[in-house]
């Protein structure tokens, strides 16, 4: 035996993207597969939302950019808290969640943004608008999981997706609003 570390190690896949341990959940396998690959998708969707959050962040400029640069980067923190509560949640039922870049790149829903940089409206209307993406698919997940027993989704969904969603939704809203400015 030796001190001297393992490097190098390559292995084979001991368990495929789209399976189920089998858990004593009081869940069916059915129920568990379908909120498995509805929780990966919005797993993916919220990784990309993240990223973004976090380009967009350190993009911002103008009169407004130290409140939206806090800003972002708040809602950029509270996705990653998401994205890790979700795969959590995959794992927990059983499945596997997505946990590489690539991957999740090629299920997601949110439209790349372009590489460069673009007006700070246009930024701050590419997050509602995949925000948007993220709570219609959330919504529907939550009422189908539910109708399957899947409880513990549910309530993932719905007080953590959805109402951290919408309420970042508002923020970012709220600063399209066209306020004239007032003249003494």
């Amino acid at each position: 035996m030796s001190d001297q570390p393992l490097l190098h190690q390559k292995a084979h896949q001991v368990r495929g993207f789209g399976t189920l341990h089998q858990f004593p959940l009081g869940l069916g396998h059915d129920a568990r597969m379908y909120s498995c690959q509805r929780l990966n998708q919005a797993l993916a969707d919220t990784q990309f939302l993240y990223a973004l959050y976090k380009k967009h962040h350190w993009l911002m400029r103008g009169a407004t950019f130290y409140q939206l640069h806090l800003l972002l980067d708040s809602h950029a923190e509270q996705q990653l808290a998401l994205v890790d509560t979700l795969a959590e949640r995959v794992q927990s039922l059983g499945g596997v969640a997505v946990g590489d870049p690539r991957h999740a790149a090629e299920i997601t829903a949110i439209p790349r943004p372009p590489d460069g940089v673009e007006d700070v409206p246009a930024m701050l209307s590419r997050l509602l608008e995949a925000h948007e993406t993220i709570l219609v698919d959330a919504h529907d997940a939550a009422a189908r999981v539910a109708a399957l027993g899947d409880d513990g989704t549910n309530d993932l969904l719905v007080s953590q997706v959805i109402r951290t969603g919408e309420a970042q939704a508002w923020f970012l809203a709220e600063h399209l609003v066209d306020t004239p400015l007032v003249r003494s």
